[in-house]
């Protein structure tokens, strides 16, 4: 932690301007980059696509800030389950559909920010959120499918939520949680089969390896020293976090992945047939 401290002191004396920080689950992007015609047309292009694989349920990963305020080997800021099922309308119909399981952290406003909440929202509400005209996807595999899908219709789903927000939440300790320190926590349950948490943060620190932040990037990550949505009390010297690219690998290596994929938005698709 002394060389965060370091860092982040000499970009302060230096007058840097520190950007915003990496895996921010916030619910809105903050450049809107899509008209709200492209990011439907975007929503509609990423669910034909996981429909067309058969994905029921589809880790997909959106990037929140800018790619320049992204320290190398992070290309995304936040991630949600897409689980695929009968969704109730407004005026009480029964449609076929994908809804995105969220974590979200608080704006001040609505919960505060060092708060985060479990959201239910829609492919349109994720894909508005993007900064970029890209996606990450992680479609795990079958049997993993159905015993993720049965932790999100479990108890189970809200044990392993931790509400106390850190933006770079470390995934081998339970003290904090970001968006993808908390899907991790439900694919762990479906793997090893446990609602108990401590026991899913064990299992993690044996057999999940997070993405180290390297020193050059640590100013970048590490954004603004008033947010309160940065604390770092449950790291040490080196900064872990978990990304779209270690919990690939992650599933990968141990079997539990049919395929992860960058999806890139098509803006032809967004004009209506004449």
């Amino acid at each position: 932690m002394k060389l965060l401290v370091a860092v982040l002191a000499a970009a302060l004396m230096t007058g840097a301007a520190p950007p915003a920080a990496a895996q921010d689950s916030s619910a809105r992007a903050i450049v809107p980059h899509f008209t709200p015609q492209q990011a439907a047309s975007f929503s509609k292009q990423m669910e034909r696509d996981l429909a067309g694989r058969g994905a029921r349920v589809a880790i997909v990963f959106r990037a929140g800030r800018m790619r320049d305020q992204l320290p190398e080997g992070i290309a995304y800021t936040h991630g949600a389950f897409w689980v695929y099922r009968d969704i109730q309308t407004a005026d009480g119909q029964s449609l076929k559909g994908y809804a995105v399981y969220n974590l979200y952290a608080g704006d001040g406003k609505a919960w505060p920010k060092g708060e985060s909440r479990l959201v239910q929202d829609f492919p349109l509400d994720f894909t508005r959120g993007s900064t970029v005209n890209d996606m990450a996807v992680i479609v795990p595999s079958p049997e993993m499918q159905r015993r993720i899908l049965a932790v999100i219709d479990s108890p189970t789903y809200e044990k392993v939520h931790n509400p106390q927000y850190s933006l770079v939440a470390n995934p081998w300790a339970r003290k904090y949680q970001n968006c993808n320190n908390f899907m991790l926590n439900v694919i762990g349950s479906g793997i090893w089969e446990t609602d108990n948490p401590a026991q899913i943060t064990a299992n993690l620190k044996a057999h999940y390896k997070p993405t180290v932040v390297k020193a050059n990037g640590l100013v970048r990550f590490f954004g603004p020293l008033a947010d309160q949505r940065l604390r770092t009390d449950d790291q040490d010297a080196t900064i872990r976090t978990a990304t779209y690219e270690s919990m690939a690998v992650f599933m990968r290596e141990h079997k539990l992945l049919q395929d992860a994929y960058i999806f890139n938005y098509e803006p032809r698709a967004a004009s209506p047939p004449s």
